[in-house]
């Protein structure tokens, strides 16, 4: 058990916040948890959180951590009708731990009105899916206050397990953030055109990303997505709107600080082209709803050919040991 608990707060049970909270949990923390949807926190009460009703009953906790999709999401749970920050009755937790991927002007915004009722503000965006979690692989970067860091960071490093960088005060973790997933978008995109390519030449995907991943330009990244464009697998992980989200917000930050991103650019109109080709599904929503690897099968038809899986088995990278 650690020395000098916090009581620990968490909002956000999606597909990284829920893994990441049950680490917590792991470790012996006291945390407790609020859900939009509640029966997505159910299952981590059998585990010894405590749910809570509305965000406002997390006021009372030192640290809260917070894993959600937009910044208006971010900004309705702190400061809403029901908001921690608002609805507490002059409580407000200490130090907030943002993990989400925001933009750099919404983080600033919600640290400036945190910093009006007496909290500190990290911005601890992560590196990874709910996967890399379970495998301990997940790594973060962070940015904020350094006294609050060093208060939050055994927290941060018990889901953190591959690192967490302090880069600096203010928003620079949104940076770094934002880079990291303009390069995600251009890889996704570039990888996805190399392996239509070697296949219509009668490569087997499997084998070309084999040759890949066991050459100097091979990633932890590829290896994990090797599977899902080899077999076809869209089991969600990160989705084009979301991924589409990021490079906007890397192209906006370009534009503002003067940086050309040409190949930035390119690759973020060719993601486009994914939601036309959703269009022609018989379930859009639903299609768009799936992983980001499915830039495949836009890619193989802007190519002129169709897909089948291969039905070979492919290793992550991130299997779990038990």
């Amino acid at each position: 058990m650690r020395e000098n608990k916090h009581r620990l707060g968490w909002i956000g049970m999606g597909r990284m916040g829920t893994p990441m909270a049950e680490l917590l949990l792991k470790a012996g923390n006291e945390v407790q948890l609020w859900n939009r949807t509640k029966s997505k926190a159910e299952p981590l009460a059998s585990k010894g959180a405590r749910l809570v009703d509305a965000p406002s009953d997390l006021a009372g906790v030192d640290i809260l951590f917070t894993m959600v999709s937009t910044g208006k999401d971010l900004e309705h749970i702190y400061f809403g009708p029901d908001g921690v920050a608002t609805g507490g009755k002059g409580k407000v937790p200490k130090i907030f731990v943002d993990c989400s991927s925001i933009g750099v002007e919404d983080s600033a915004r919600i640290a400036a009105r945190l910093g009006e009722v007496g909290a500190q503000f990290l911005a601890v965006p992560v590196s990874g899916n709910g996967k890399c979690v379970k495998a301990k692989k997940l790594s973060a970067v962070a940015s904020g206050p350094r006294e609050a860091f060093e208060i939050a960071k055994p927290y941060i490093d018990t889901f953190a397990l591959a690192g967490t960088s302090y880069v600096g005060e203010g928003e620079l973790a949104r940076i770094c953030k934002i880079a990291h997933n303009v390069m995600l978008g251009v890889v996704i995109q570039n990888l996805a055109e190399i392996t239509i390519l070697a296949q219509k030449h009668g490569v087997p995907r499997h084998a070309f990303l084999e040759f890949m991943n066991n050459s100097v330009m091979g990633s932890t990244f590829m290896r994990y997505k090797s599977n899902a464009l080899v077999n076809l697998d869209w089991t969600t992980t990160f989705t084009p709107e979301l991924l589409r989200k990021d490079m906007d917000l890397g192209l906006t930050a370009g534009r503002k600080h003067d940086v050309p991103m040409p190949l930035t650019s390119a690759a973020r109109e060719a993601i486009q082209a994914h939601f036309g080709a959703a269009s022609l599904k018989p379930d859009p929503k639903a299609y768009l709803d799936m992983d980001f690897a499915a830039l495949l099968e836009t890619q193989a038809r802007a190519s002129g050919i169709g897909l089948e899986s291969e039905n070979v088995p492919v290793p992550t990278g991130l299997e779990v040991d038990h």
